[in-house]
């Protein structure tokens, strides 16, 4: 954590899964101090009750409003943008919505990091930005192309270096389907499947904490970073959680498994690597690090020049991943803490309604 001595860190977006998980990390490190930006005051006037932590100062506002976000940004040194829209059903219905928050409101973040002298910015996405196919992946995908862009274009002497991180399912986040299905285990309802065959990507939030960290030092300005991570059907997953809450009631291992079918904006397996940028992607062992195009506005190259290994490269995506079994699913499934809580491994940090990370 020697990087962050004594520095102040932005968190937009800082009142959500990710936001919470970044503060039990660094709450009790060297940092001067961590700031939440976000636009919620209820969950801002809960964090602040539950934390009592003179380090965490809170900031309500909108990233969709640039000068809100330059009266947090004054004396910051690191940001990490978590602030988004990314509900897939929410963003199908309103994308203009999703546009607003995830791309121009990064690109706000961004602009008033530069002018404030901000050393580094991490810009989280998502697998859903790699060939999007809904409202939510389009807009994040924008987004990335946005940050990406302003990297390029400030350069590797820059002062302020900007750079993404895409990741896959963040396991337990908040609105994501293990809370779902764990309450539906516990009212005696079936757990619902859109199709068991279908594969996603499984991160812990601690993961997803550490790819931002690797990328705060091993960042150029325009880089991607993406972590590797094994992946799961939902099959196994509803499984695994089914044998681990038979610990906790013998009829939970009973539960019904009700497939209601593929909903609209979502896919069979999701890509966190495109081939494209396989085709120029660095192997840093526990991830990829995939640097922008730094080729300039030559449209002759575009048509003139291509890259044959694209054609022989494969994605890297929750079908070609290592894949889970239920046992190592549920191994997976035992690190998160409102797992360990309902089975009595862990004393209760949160009211028992909330099962989410």
């Amino acid at each position: 954590m020697s990087i962050f001595k004594d520095k102040v860190l932005l968190i937009t977006g800082g009142t959500g899964s990710f936001g919470n998980a970044v503060l039990r990390r660094f709450l009790d490190s060297d940092i001067r101090e961590i700031r939440i930006f976000s636009r919620d005051e209820k969950k801002q006037d809960d964090m602040r009750h539950a934390l009592q932590n003179p380090k965490v100062k809170f900031y309500i506002g909108n990233v969709r409003d640039k000068s809100s976000v330059d009266v947090a940004m004054g004396g910051v040194d690191y940001v990490f943008s978590a602030a988004a829209l990314k509900q897939v059903p929410s963003c199908e219905f309103f994308p203009m919505e999703a546009t607003r928050t995830n791309v121009e409101g990064t690109s706000n973040v961004l602009l008033s990091a530069i002018e404030h002298g901000v050393k580094n910015v991490v810009v989280l996405s998502t697998d859903k930005a790699a060939y999007p196919i809904n409202a939510m992946g389009i807009s994040k995908a924008l987004m990335e192309k946005v940050a990406i862009a302003k990297g390029r274009e400030l350069g590797e002497d820059a002062n302020t270096v900007i750079c993404c991180t895409r990741y896959g399912n963040v396991m337990a986040s908040r609105g994501s389907v293990i809370p779902l299905w764990v309450e539906q285990m516990r009212e005696g309802k079936p757990i619902t499947i859109t199709d068991p065959n279908m594969t996603r990507f499984m991160m812990t939030l601690d993961d997803a904490v550490d790819l931002v960290v690797y990328a705060f030092t091993h960042a150029h300005n325009g880089d991607l970073f993406v972590q590797k991570a094994p992946a799961a059907t939902l099959s196994t997953l509803a499984q695994a959680l089914k044998e681990i809450y038979a610990q906790v009631n013998p009829k939970y291992g009973e539960t019904e498994v009700k497939v209601i079918g593929t909903r609209h904006g979502e896919k069979l397996y999701e890509t966190l690597v495109t081939r494209e940028e396989m085709a120029r992607a660095i192997d840093m062992g526990d991830y990829f690090r995939i640097p922008c195009d730094t080729r300039d506005l030559n449209y002759d190259k575009f048509f003139t020049v291509g890259n044959r290994d694209i054609s022989v490269i494969e994605d890297y995506h929750s079908h070609n991943t290592r894949r889970l079994d239920v046992a190592g699913m549920k191994d997976l499934l035992l690190k998160l803490r409102f797992v360990r809580e309902d089975l009595g491994l862990a004393s209760k940090a949160k009211a028992r309604e909330i099962r989410s990370e």
